[in-house]
């Protein structure tokens, strides 16, 4: 490492040792558009992170990373809605705290889902049957080239199973500056997962959704804060009809997911969970013993033991189900975001 170098390790949830060769911490937009000119200027690459929670660095970051915190929530009144305009840089679990202390109610069940709300439309977040296309109504991005601010519609956005137009064609020179959300003053329960069904729907308050989503998640999953992560290390796959009713007959109480007519969608951490690869190490890299779709910083790992844990899992799904599992974390390299599936190969 050159002596100049920033260390990144209290600035992205996994806490692994690695350094960037500059770091900005930008409250205005001009700063991340700033940080983008410069890094055209004197040829350096550039990463834009929210709080640095679904990002795995395999080594130090030869570049600028510039870590969004454009701030304000702006809750306006429409006649079957309420309209909230949130800078990108919001924390996305206080903003959930924000909201149902004002009585906006609608996204309880993404509580403690760690990040930023600028985040939130890049993956498309969700948890126990909410996304965040269900409640967008639009995405206000900022062109880091001419510095004009454009804002899609949802359906502009293509969203899909932890996917959006971000990753894509506005995946370099651009950084999400805003989202917007359409909150429906009648507030509709769901309550198709884990403990959420033990409510009745016409009784459930939001308040409890949320405390019993909270519940959920801070019993099977850690805390970065204290045990370095980057939340879900996988995505849930999706596969054919018959290809789950294959796996069904095996196994008849597997969680099998229909999206559509011919496709299914299947529970990662059960499948990592059936190859008993619950508190798996190797080196300070440890499969969490509660929760097979995390992977922990236990004992000071390296980005190497991750990455050699991570395909650990991935080659034992495939070989005792056929079934190709995803990293859902986003791979840093020292000069940008690198192919997660060939680095596991």
């Amino acid at each position: 490492m050159s002596a100049n170098y920033v260390s990144l390790q209290q600035l992205h949830t996994f806490g692994l040792p690695v350094n960037a060769k500059r770091v900005v911490i930008a409250s205005q937009a001009q700063e991340i558009r700033q940080a983008w000119l410069d890094s055209r200027q004197e040829d350096l690459p550039f990463l834009l992170l929210g709080e640095g929670s679904n990002v795995l660095f395999l080594e130090d970051f030869a570049g600028i990373v510039v870590f969004n915190r454009l701030k304000g929530v702006e809750i306006n009144e429409q006649a079957d809605s309420w309209q909230v305009h949130v800078g990108a840089g919001e924390n996305w679990h206080q903003l959930i705290q924000t909201l149902l202390g004002h009585e906006d109610y609608g996204l309880e069940n993404l509580a403690l889902l760690h990040g930023c709300a600028g985040s939130a439309p890049i993956q498309n977040i969700g948890a126990y049957g909410l996304e965040f296309k269900d409640i967008c109504d639009y995405v206000e991005l900022l062109n880091l080239d001419s510095g004009e601010v454009v804002r899609l519609s949802a359906a502009q956005c293509q969203f899909g199973y932890r996917e959006s137009l971000f990753k894509h064609q506005y995946r370099q020179g651009y950084a999400v500056i805003a989202v917007g959300l359409k909150l429906s003053k009648k507030w509709q329960p769901r309550l198709n997962y884990g403990e959420l069904k033990n409510f009745d729907p016409q009784t459930v308050t939001p308040q409890q959704v949320f405390d019993s989503v909270c519940h959920m998640r801070q019993s099977k999953l850690p805390n970065p804060a204290v045990t370095g992560n980057a939340g879900s290390f996988f995505k849930n796959p999706l596969v054919s009809r018959q290809q789950g009713e294959a796996i069904l007959r095996d196994y008849p109480n597997a969680p099998v997911y229909p999206v559509g007519d011919e496709t299914v969608k299947l529970a990662a951490g059960w499948l990592i969970d059936q190859c008993q690869l619950k508190g798996k190490q190797i080196g300070g890299a440890m499969v969490h013993p509660k929760q097979a779709l995390v992977i922990v910083n236990y004992a000071q790992a390296t980005p190497q033991d991750v990455v050699a844990l991570a395909s650990l899992v991935q080659k034992s799904v495939h070989t005792a189900f056929a079934v190709l599992i995803e990293p859902e974390v986003r791979f840093i390299a020292r000069s940008g975001e690198v192919n997660a599936m060939e680095c596991l190969s």
